[in-house]
């Protein structure tokens, strides 16, 4: 089984990957939302991010992932308190999976071969402490989109049916993608990722050629690929644990909170959730960068991702949302 396709050698689409770096550094920020065409690299793109992401420590059969064994669910039954260390969970959500599959349920075979009353884990318990990606999510059906709309909001999953009454922590970053051609998002729960980035096919001959040779490396000389771009990841990885670390101490000014709370005001932005999590992208930003204080800088360059999906719609302005936000960014923060 070959490893997926680096996150490295991924060919241009910046702003995607630095969307999921800074969930990467900072997880609270609240997810990533990837629309675009087909075939520009948004699944490849997740697939690649599970490969890059340092390991965690768990409770050994602990089915929520979890980091001290008490806060492993009582119904788990987990009484060694020892820990290992687990790649950071990356999980599917296919379209269409069902309620069961997503939030647990009642252990069927358990119930008929023992007569025990059991609770089988579902998405949301695996998906704790990482990732939950969901391909075509604007296409998802509107009973999933509640329940994730429900554990988004609370960071936990309460299942109450079939005599079963169970909790568990379902606290992880939610990447979804999808072909806008296809179906908007609704807005609820588009409110609910933290970055959003619009991607598309490169227009620049030379950088198609580049997605081509890489493509064709991978599939024909994948040991040789991969050696040369699982180090270029190994990096990447040092670099998202120091900025983690940085992040702890890196300085707000009350001129970069006034910037962004101008930025958002003058935007129209809906509620303040624009603000919070600009405030945390340009934090994690700034980390990334090894850089020890919040600045103007940081907050332009990630206002775009931030706040593009949240601007109210302006039926007399026909340009993008990206492009409002560049030329609102512009005309409060200067060039």
């Amino acid at each position: 089984m070959k490893h997926p396709f680096p996150f490295s050698a991924i060919v241009g689409q910046d702003d995607m990957k630095q969307a999921m770096i800074l969930t990467a550094i900072d997880p609270s920020i609240g997810g990533v939302l990837v629309f675009g065409d087909r075939g520009t690299g948004k699944s490849t793109a997740v697939r690649g991010l599970a490969g890059l992401l340092p390991s965690i420590s768990a409770i050994k059969a602990c089915p929520v992932n979890s980091a001290r064994l008490e806060d492993c669910p009582e119904w788990a039954n987990v009484e060694d308190g020892a820990t290992h260390e687990i790649p950071t969970p990356v999980v599917d959500l296919p379209l269409g999976a069902s309620e069961d599959r997503v939030t647990g349920a009642l252990d069927i075979e358990r119930a008929l071969t023992r007569g025990e009353k059991a609770f089988q884990p579902g998405l949301f318990a695996q998906a704790n402490r990482g990732y939950l990606y969901i391909d075509e999510v604007n296409l998802l059906e509107d009973h999933i989109v509640d329940l994730l709309l429900d554990v988004a909001q609370s960071g936990e999953n309460v299942v109450e049916r079939e005599g079963l009454s169970i909790r568990h922590a379902a606290r992880f970053v939610l990447v979804g993608s999808g072909n806008p051609e296809e179906g908007e998002l609704r807005p609820q729960l588009l409110d609910r990722f933290g970055l959003s980035v619009d991607v598309a096919s490169p227009n620049n001959i030379d950088e198609r050629v580049e997605v081509i040779k890489r493509r064709d490396a991978y599939e024909n000389n994948h040991s040789a690929f991969m050696l040369r771009w699982q180090a270029e990841d190994a990096a990447l990885r040092d670099r998202i644990v120091s900025a983690r670390a940085a992040l702890k101490e890196l300085e707000t000014p009350d001129s970069a909170l006034r910037d962004v709370a101008e930025l958002c005001l003058n935007l129209g932005a809906d509620g303040l959730r624009g603000e919070l999590t600009l405030l945390k992208a340009a934090r994690a930003y700034a980390a990334f960068r090894d850089d020890t204080h919040l600045a103007t800088a940081h907050i332009r360059a990630t206002a775009a991702l931030a706040l593009r999906h949240r601007l109210r719609r302006d039926p007399l302005d026909d340009a993008g949302s990206g492009t409002r936000v560049e030329r609102i960014v512009q005309d409060t923060l200067g060039v």
